[in-house]
């Protein structure tokens, strides 16, 4: 059986302010349907345990084999009560995915998007990168059983994709803001990129770490997909025509960069998140 990067079998991306000149805003989690069941502490426990008992029988049974039964017994609960918190192993299921969707895309609102940071953009995104990995990583057993469910299952599919839509809006934003500021590939399409690389990021970590199509080790795969990342965007540490007569594309590690990883630290000035007003005159 193929290994993944954590070497067990492989289971069935701101402003700065002054010199540094604005923050991001934090990602707001996509609104979902309310639970059913009570609203009291104990009801919200109740339902937390079952989602619980939920994902590690998907885990190991799949999808098609999991029973209500074998959740509600797992949760310490009777067959019926689960009926008390959802219609459905369809809908508990639902729920699972989109929890896992949350945790793998919290990245953005709490480090490229993190408001406090002064990281550059290229810091950022390595990071980010890193800790959605780290995550994939951790998950790979009941991701890979979302991602058999979602290729058959299309109300699935349409709801994630719509949860996953408002982090594509953002990244395609922010895009077209570096792009106003001349510091990413203008030809690009703010739109097409984000989905784009969207679809890189999240298909690399499926082929490597969930079906082990191939082997890395994990710090080579942070690396190689951040540098493939700031590659495409042609992401540069300053406005275009301002890089001391280079050719204006300074990708991965700037020229004369100390080995490791060092792309910049807090000194770029690139715009991510909200709008930043232009610099003065003769600035």
């Amino acid at each position: 059986m193929a290994r993944g990067a954590s070497g067990e079998p492989s289971p069935n991306v701101t402003s700065i302010s002054g010199e540094q000149e604005q923050a991001l805003a934090t990602v707001v989690p996509v609104d979902r349907d309310k639970p059913n069941g009570p609203r009291s502490r104990k009801g919200a426990a109740t339902r937390a345990r079952l989602l619980e008992a939920a994902k590690a029988v998907f885990e190991e049974d799949g999808f098609l084999e999991a029973r209500i039964s074998d959740i509600a017994e797992r949760a310490g609960l009777s067959h019926g009560s689960f009926y008390h918190y959802f219609d459905s192993k369809e809908q508990i299921f639902r729920e699972v995915a989109m929890a896992l969707s949350d945790l793998l895309h919290a990245p953005l609102s709490t480090i490229i998007f993190d408001p406090a940071s002064i990281a550059s953009p290229q810091d950022r995104i390595h990071a980010g990168n890193r800790r959605f990995l780290e995550s994939y990583r951790q998950e790979a057993r009941i991701i890979g059983v979302i991602e058999q469910v979602s290729r058959y299952d299309a109300l699935l599919n349409t709801i994630r994709f719509e949860h996953q839509q408002r982090d594509r809006d953002r990244i395609s934003n922010s895009i077209a803001q570096l792009q106003q500021r001349g510091r990413v590939d203008p030809t690009l399409n703010p739109t097409v990129a984000a989905s784009a690389l969207g679809a890189m990021v999240t298909r690399f970590a499926e082929m490597w770490l969930v079906q082990g199509l191939f082997d890395t080790d994990f710090e080579e795969g942070v690396e190689q997909l951040t540098r493939l990342f700031l590659n495409a965007l042609g992401l540069r540490h300053k406005p275009a025509g301002l890089e001391g007569g280079s050719s204006g594309r300074t990708l991965g590690p700037p020229p004369g960069a100390p080995p490791g990883r060092s792309w910049g630290g807090g000194r770029c000035l690139c715009g991510w998140g909200r709008p930043i007003p232009p610099p003065p005159v003769g600035r």
